[in-house]
């Protein structure tokens, strides 16, 4: 199990969601083993982020119930049978991981239902599934519609969880520095052992290594390509090849399981061509000053635009683009180059709280999600508050189809100097 910080810490998370939502049942579902290719072989197991956050343990199969109204808050699973034991070793009961994280009632996991039955006129709050087992667990628990469950989550509870898991504590700051540090060493691996003819493949190893030798693992699945144009791409089966550019785009999870995420890209032969330098540049620029943007009380949306603004004018002066900047950004002509949103929180999840709902993490009822080409792929457009964690990745992309397909449409041609 992975460290925690002081049982105090849970308690004080746990009274403040209480008083927040009023009345009513949390109920909360720890992650569960996954088999990978038999029911023994599992993948590495990861709790439920909102589950760390308020409960602090991530070890699998266990479920919690904060009853607001009875001022309860109750741990289920299943102690180990000697059957677990000769296998995994002994392990803490159930009431002893519940004392490490101030939680004073515990239950085998059987007892579960028994407690929502005998509330079942009372609201449930849980969070929308997003494992498949979850969704079948909590229709089970419910007596619900499997395939309906989805719509009976708690956008109520969502939102107390948002605004308080997106102002981060100085500890969690802390636990982020000390993944970004991880992060550093296994980018500069990485860097150092870059050269034509090894394999992307090899480097992939490199950074896996650090990632699982300093913290957990990666934070996500790392995209390590020549092939930068393609955001996801995990295809590393080939050779490094003289005058590319390699793009790695990785973070190291640490052992609290906060997250990093850096994205660096430099060439194979360790020397950029004048071509790539001046679109480096752009990109280098359009981070630089994003970074110096990002305030308390300034719209994430307005530092997005600022960069793309930055990366319209730096492919202008070059001969790619033309016309007005702020109009051409306004119209999504940018997008071309640059088709995501500029950043995104960071924190338990790389996206943090995405399985929330982008909507209710990034915007609210001042800031719409645009439905432009581009923009509309800002996971962030809200008022930065004090205590938020903010990525800010700017690129310029070359896609081909996408550039032929607005040639051929002949869409922005005002803007975009196809020739």
């Amino acid at each position: 199990m992975n460290p925690l910080f002081e049982k105090s810490v849970y308690v004080a998370r746990r009274e403040a969601l209480a008083r927040k939502m009023g009345s009513g049942l949390l109920l909360f579902l720890g992650n569960n083993d996954s088999p990978m290719n038999y029911p023994a072989n599992c993948y590495n197991f990861r709790q439920d982020s909102n589950f760390i956050y308020y409960f602090g343990l991530t070890a699998p199969s266990l479920a919690a119930i904060i009853d607001v109204d009875n001022n309860r808050t109750i741990l289920f699973g299943d102690d180990f049978t000697i059957d677990d034991i000769i296998w995994v070793g002994d392990q803490p009961s159930i009431s002893t991981l519940a004392a490490m994280v101030g939680v004073t009632e515990s239950m085998p996991m059987a007892k579960l239902q028994d407690y929502l039955d005998q509330n079942a006129s009372r609201k449930v709050h849980f969070t929308k599934p997003y494992r498949f087992d979850h969704q079948i667990t909590m229709a089970n628990l419910l007596k619900k519609n499997v395939n309906e469950i989805k719509n009976f989550a708690s956008i109520e509870l969502h939102k107390a969880i948002i605004s308080m898991r997106s102002i981060k504590e100085a500890r969690e700051i802390e636990e982020m520095e000390k993944a970004a540090d991880m992060a550093y060493n296994m980018h500069t691996t990485v860097m150092h052992n870059t050269k034509v003819g090894t394999t992307e493949h090899h480097l992939v190893g490199l950074a896996d290594g650090v990632a699982n030798g300093e913290g957990t693992g990666f934070s996500f699945p790392i995209i390590l390509t020549q092939h930068g144009e393609i955001f996801h791409n995990t295809d590393h089966n080939v050779a490094l090849q003289d005058g590319k550019l390699l793009l790695m785009d990785a973070g190291v999870e640490g052992l609290m399981n906060y997250c990093s995420d850096k994205t660096r890209t430099y060439p194979t032969n360790g020397k950029f061509t004048q071509k790539q330098k001046d679109i480096y540049e752009i990109v280098l620029k359009a981070n630089m000053e994003g970074i110096n943007l990002v305030k308390a009380g300034t719209p994430y949306r307005d530092i997005h635009f600022a960069a793309a603004e930055i990366v319209m004018q730096g492919l202008k002066d070059l001969g790619l683009m033309k016309g007005d900047v702020k109009e051409g950004v306004r119209l999504g002509a940018h997008a071309l180059f640059f088709p995501h949103g500029l950043g995104h929180q960071l924190g338990l999840d790389v996206h943090d709280m995405e399985g929330l709902g982008e909507d209710y993490v990034g915007y609210n009822d001042e800031f719409k999600r645009s439905d432009i080409f581009g923009t509309c792929n800002l996971r962030m457009a809200r008022h930065l508050e004090p205590g938020m964690v903010m990525t800010v990745e700017p690129g310029i992309y070359f896609i081909p189809k996408l550039i032929e397909m607005w040639r051929a449409e002949g869409h922005l041609a005002d803007f975009v100097n196809f020739d």
